[in-house]
């Protein structure tokens, strides 16, 4: 469905691949049935999930009675004749600039997948259900992405729409902070990893908005490679303590966990953006472009960002911290079974 989703060339493939990549992943987060927990997150995603997509579909109506096509390279050739004041919808006696419509609605879309704002209570709650290594899947490669990806995509539209911009840029950089704050008081070792991909879908939304599309990309591939890094190494740490995810019942863990531990840390510093790390070349450029932009916008963005970055800071450490360094808390006998995995799954 992912391969659908990228490799279409109009809308209605896109969207098949995008209904195609929520159902799998509503599959996914119900993988243990059994758990109630597992069940009410599955069906949370999917009705949050269903917002967007309404969004989406509203959209690409839109585009087709606007267009007459569906296909994109058409699209994107008209797109300049029909950003004349004079095309536009009509609603409750009010007039809408019709591209600008188009866009907000395909952007509502990008929010319920990608998990901006507003949207974003489903990603953290998945947690529950999501064995790890389909967390270090969808939430940092694949389906959390889609969003960004279909903005990146549909560019040449959104180009005509200095408003949608505006609107992307404010969702994204509110997003990138509000994640970072609610990540510092997080318990659970998985749902502080979960706000920190929101965050990151943050820094990406707001990169497309300042229209650097290149560069959002460039932040989804680096965050694609360092996110699967900390959720890996997260389900060994939860694991080796018995499906302990309390990040207060651990500590400790550096010794007995020694590959496990220096995965987490380059993880993180990834993360963080520390020099020469591939998320510092992504994060650096975002914020660089932002302060570049001379808007409001832009600068709402820079400001939000840089502090979103200590925010990130803080959380990441925090959690090393409390997982591996801090004086224990766990039961004698979990420390004693703790170990770590074999060198063939590393």
């Amino acid at each position: 469905f992912m391969l659908m989703l990228v490799t279409g060339d109009n809308f209605i493939q896109l969207f098949l691949g995008w209904e195609g990549v929520g159902l799998a992943s509503y599959l996914l987060i119900n993988f243990w049935f059994t758990r109630l927990q597992a069940n009410r997150a599955a069906i949370k995603a999917m009705l949050v999930n269903r917002v967007g997509d309404f969004g989406l579909a509203l959209g690409i109506m839109s585009c087709f009675t606007i267009f007459q096509t569906v296909d994109f390279s058409t699209i994107f050739a008209c797109a300049s004749a029909f950003s004349e004041p004079h095309h536009y919808f009509i609603f409750c006696n009010m007039r809408f600039h019709a591209i600008t419509v188009i866009c907000i609605l395909l952007f509502i879309g990008a929010v319920g997948k990608s998990a901006q704002i507003g949207l974003h209570t489903w990603l953290p709650d998945a947690m529950e259900g999501f064995p790890t290594p389909v967390s270090a899947l969808i939430h940092a490669a694949t389906m959390v992405t889609a969003g960004v990806f279909m903005i990146a995509r549909c560019s040449p539209l959104f180009e005509y729409s200095p408003i949608a911009l505006i609107v992307i840029t404010f969702i994204g950089a509110m997003t990138s902070f509000f994640a970072a704050t609610t990540g510092i008081l997080q318990n659970d070792l998985k749902r502080v990893i979960a706000y920190s991909t929101c965050s990151q879908l943050g820094y990406m939304i707001f990169a497309c908005g300042i229209s650097n599309y290149s560069v959002s990309v460039f932040h989804l591939m680096n965050h694609a490679f360092f996110k699967a890094l900390p959720f890996l190494s997260a389900g060994s740490v939860i694991h080796a303590m018995s499906d302990e995810q309390d990040m207060r019942k651990m500590g400790g863990l550096a010794s007995l966990l020694p590959f496990t531990y220096a995965m987490m840390l380059i993880g993180s510093l990834s993360l963080i953006g520390f020099p020469f790390c591939t998320g510092f070349y992504s994060k650096d450029v975002i914020l660089e472009l932002a302060y570049t932009k001379y808007t409001i916008s832009g600068n709402f963005a820079f400001w939000l960002g840089s502090v979103s970055v200590f925010f990130t800071s803080y959380y990441s450490f925090r959690s090393l911290f409390l997982t591996f360094l801090a004086p224990t808390n766990s039961f004698k006998r979990d420390i004693l079974r703790c170990h770590d995995a074999p060198i063939l799954m590393a």
